[in-house]
Formats: C-alpha cells, sequence, structure tokens
C-alpha cells in the first residue's frame, strides 16, 4: 500500500527546479502554473538566490509546483498507471496533496495556493513574528514550555518535534527557557504560520477560495486538521468544497502532521514516497513509522528508483 506525501514550507532550495528542466514536457507544465500563479517559477526555480525563494509569496507556488512537477514525471497521465491508496500534505503541501488526490487540476492548485500566499505575506508584514522548532523533551513540558512563553503550537509534527510561533519576544524566552532536554531552533520564516496572527490572511483567502472550483477527490486524502481522511461525497472521500474549508481553516490552525502519520501506521502503508523537494517528511517518518519503507524524491535523477518504488507498494 502506497502513500504519497508532499512537503511544505522551508523545503524550497536555489536552482532547485534545473535538473527537471531536463526532462520532457516540463518547461510547458511549469509555464502553466506559472500562468496560474502568476509567478515565473521558471525563473526562482533556476536563478533566485535562497533570500528570494525564502519569500512566502513566492515559496508556496514553487513548493506546490515542484511536487506536482515530481508527480507528473512519476505517474504520468496513463490513467491505468499505479496510483497511491492515499496522500497527504503538510501546510502548503496540502495543496499539493488535494491535485493529487483529485480535488483541483495542477493549474487550479498552484493558483489557488498563490492568492494564500499573497494573503500570508501581507499578514506576515502586519506584525513582527516568528516560530521555533522544540526538538526533544517530553511532550506535555514542551507543550506547557510554549505556553508559559505566550506562544502556540503551531505544527505538531511528531512526539519529538513541535514548532512554537509566535511574537519575537515569546520565541527570545523560549531560547532562554528551553524545555528539559530539548533544543529551541528559530526558524528563518516570515511570520507565525497557523496561528491568530494569520487571522486577515485567512480571512482575505476565505473570499477567493468560496468560489474556486474543485471535484470530489477521487483518492482519500487527509486532513491537517485532524489526519483523517475526507469521507462521504460521490467517491467516498468527501466533496471539493470540504477540501477547501479546510485549506482554509488550516491558515490560522495548527497543523497535527503527527495525526497524519499515525494514520498512515494504522491503514496498513508499506511504503510511503515524499514528492520533490523532498526530504523532511520522510525524515519524520522514518522516527515515527518504523518499518514502512520510504523513498524521497529530491531530483528529476530519483525518477527511475521512484518508479521502482511505486510498483513494489502501489
Amino acid at each position: 500500500m502506497l502513500a504519497v506525501v508532499c512537503p511544505g514550507q522551508g523545503s524550497q532550495t536555489p536552482s532547485m527546479l534545473e535538473p527537471w528542466l531536463e526532462l520532457p514536457a516540463t518547461r510547458p507544465f511549469l509555464e502553466e502554473l506559472s500562468d496560474a500563479s502568476s509567478v515565473d517559477l521558471i525563473a526562482h526555480g533556476t536563478l533566485s538566490d535562497a533570500d528570494t525563494i525564502r519569500d512566502t509569496a513566492i515559496a508556496q507556488p514553487l513548493i506546490v509546483a515542484t511536487s506536482l512537477l515530481a508527480a507528473q514525471a512519476i505517474f504520468g497521465v496513463d490513467p491505468l498507471a499505479a496510483r497511491p491508496s492515499v496522500v497527504a500534505g503538510h501546510s502548503v503541501g496540502e495543496f499539493s496533496a488535494a491535485a493529487l488526490a483529485g480535488a483541483m487540476s495542477p493549474a487550479q492548485a498552484v493558483g489557488l495556493v498563490a492568492h494564500r500566499a499573497r494573503a500570508m505575506a501581507r499578514a506576515a508584514a502586519a506584525e513582527v513574528t516568528g516560530m521555533a522548532a522544540v526538538v526533544g523533551g517530553k511532550p506535555d513540558e514542551v507543550l506547557d514550555a510554549i505556553d508559559a512563553a505566550g506562544l502556540s503550537a503551531a505544527n505538531m509534527n511528531s512526539a519529538g518535534q513541535v514548532v512554537a510561533a509566535g511574537s519575537v519576544e515569546g520565541i527570545e524566552k523560549l531560547v532562554a527557557n528551553p524545555p528539559t532536554r530539548a533544543r529551541v531552533i528559530p526558524l528563518q520564516v516570515a511570520g507565525a504560520f497557523h496561528t491568530r496572527f494569520m487571522a486577515s490572511a485567512q480571512d482575505e483567502f476565505r473570499e477567493i477560495a468560496a468560489t474556486w472550483p474543485t471535484a470530489s477527490p477521487h483518492t482519500p486524502l487527509l486532513s491537517n486538521r485532524d489526519g483523517a481522511a475526507f469521507t462521504g461525497g460521490e467517491h467516498g472521500h468527501g466533496t471539493g468544497s470540504d477540501v477547501v474549508e479546510r485549506l482554509v481553516h488550516q491558515i490560522t490552525s495548527p497543523v497535527r502532521w503527527d495525526l497524519c502519520q499515525e494514520t498512515l501506521g494504522n491503514s496498513g502503508v508499506s511504503g510511503i514516497l515524499e514528492l520533490a523537494p523532498a526530504g523532511v517528511l520522510t525524515g519524520l517518518a522514518k522516527r515515527s513509522l518504523p518499518g514502512v519503507e520510504l523513498f524521497a524524491v529530491k531530483s528529476a535523477a530519483d525518477v527511475p528508483a521512484a518508479l521502482d518504488f511505486v510498483s513494489t507498494h502501489a
């Protein structure tokens, strides 16, 4: 049983699209997604430096486009090709996963996430905030320390990794007073994502998302809200409007990747394929899902081996 997972913000690196442009049909695909997002994805994926692609308005559509490009190279357009049994995405990666599940086309997913990215960038610019990863420590003590610093647990990635978010002063307080046996690592991000500080972005995005074209997913799609798969709807996995409603909610609510991993572990998944720009989610799965085979698609050179991995587990 194959699961495909899609990475979130922070996974981007300079020039990461260069190897993919050597594959057939890549350039027209990226040009279509660039038009949909009003972002020159080819230029930013090949020429822009790290600081430029760290910009939320650029990073989010670039990451989603890269994941979908990798999916196209691996799964193609053959309706009889092997398919994943379940898909999931971390934070912005949930847009990539929504497209893989059939809730929207790749162009619709990248176009929609570009609106999210611009709204979140504006919200982040309105007030200086930040995020920090807390690695290690006892879960209860970690959450208590985050709360004591006046912060929120924005990403619950695993029992040993939680991302705190909020004011800069709160981040500094947490760094100065880390939980026992834990490290606090400030992150280079634009703002406190998945917290109340993104409320204005959520309101702005909700208006756009309300009229966005969607379809019922044809593949189970796990939600960042609670790790559950969408149920009901024409295909038995929820409607497209259900998917978009949760994408709206996600902007100010915690990412419960720990629960997504728990669902994957309980569902009998034998292999997890992480789409480019990969590495983070397979790293988390290595610690949380022992016995499950993992494959991280980091560049176009990984496609042949990824095809073998898919044929084994799909």
